[in-house]
């Protein structure tokens, strides 16, 4: 073999296990379920909130919904929570909460507890969802998928009599993509607010990241999720919290040029120092941290 031809196969196989590296970063789906089982769920999690923070089985909504995106052939079932009374939804103002590139809702469930406590228990109705592929959800993983999805979810809730200017949008990590295309290209509901926690600044920037070396995006992924364009877009006001320690989507590369990039009416920043990228309401403090959105969404 020509000198030449080993640094291309050697280049090959370097982007080959790059590109399993950042698909599994970004659809981590090796953990299966056959059921949702909120605080019995006995698996990993980012953190564990106490006795205080349950919620009445009465304000816990297990149902699915068919989401059908315009490339999409047939529809798919997925499956969302709603924490709150779905009778005061047409009053209510709802958090819809984007969740991030772990396996399904009960891994996240700690996190939409502590939203339902934001300003006070219940003060926030909270929606969120487990995407295609994820949980047990139908459907493989796509970012059209994401899309689709997140909007069948805002569908849902206009037809429950949300308005715009009570629908907050939230996106953590791989969410953050959902939250962000949703907010600058509003399709269903227009939202008030955009929170953002540990966003992605794009696919290319994590597919560089991936590989340590700079290389096009495309080389290693087919996703095009580019918040840091899309972010541009979006007039409302933004929330954006990441943690200073984050590992998996480095603050300087990812988070604070989506940040940067905002040119809308109204924006605040937290950067928390000594938190990984699940760490940050643990870190900050679950007081402070729904204290800080909650002052937020009542502004």
């Amino acid at each position: 073999m020509k000198p030449i031809n080993y640094i291309v196969f050697f280049i090959f196989i370097f982007i080959q296990i790059s590109c399993l590296r950042l698909d599994s970063n970004l659809y981590n789906l090796s953990e299966k379920i056959t059921e949702y089982k909120y605080d019995n769920y006995t698996g990993l999690s980012d953190f564990r909130l106490d006795a205080s923070y349950k919620i009445h089985d009465s304000m816990i909504h297990l149902f699915t919904l068919d989401s059908k995106g315009v490339k999409d052939t047939r529809s798919f079932k997925i499956y969302a929570i709603y924490l709150g009374d779905i009778n005061r939804i047409e009053t209510d103002t709802v958090i819809m909460y984007c969740h991030g590139n772990k396996w399904h809702m009960d891994f996240y469930w700690q996190r939409a507890k502590l939203l339902a406590h934001v300003g006070s228990k219940h003060r926030f109705g909270v929606l969120m969802l487990d995407y295609r592929g994820f949980g047990l959800s139908e459907g493989p993983p796509t970012e059209d998928g994401l899309y689709a999805d997140v909007t069948a979810c805002l569908q849902w809730l206009k037809q429950k009599g949300l308005s715009n200017e009570r629908l907050m949008m939230y996106g953590f990590s791989m969410g953050s993509a959902a939250a962000t295309m949703l907010t600058a290209n509003p399709a269903v509901l227009v939202p008030n607010k955009l929170l953002l926690e540990a966003p992605f600044a794009s696919a290319a920037v994590m597919a560089a990241d991936a590989a340590g070396l700079n290389l096009p995006g495309s080389y290693v992924t087919n996703l095009k999720i580019n918040n840091a364009e899309e972010i541009k877009k979006v007039s409302q006001p933004l929330f954006w919290i990441h943690g200073v320690n984050d590992n998996f989507l480095n603050i300087k590369t990812h988070g604070e040029v989506v940040f940067k990039n905002y040119g809308g009416s109204y924006k605040e920043a937290y950067r928390i120092e000594g938190a990984d990228h699940g760490q940050i309401p643990a870190v900050f403090g679950f007081i402070n941290y729904t204290h800080a959105i909650g002052k937020f969404l009542m502004k």
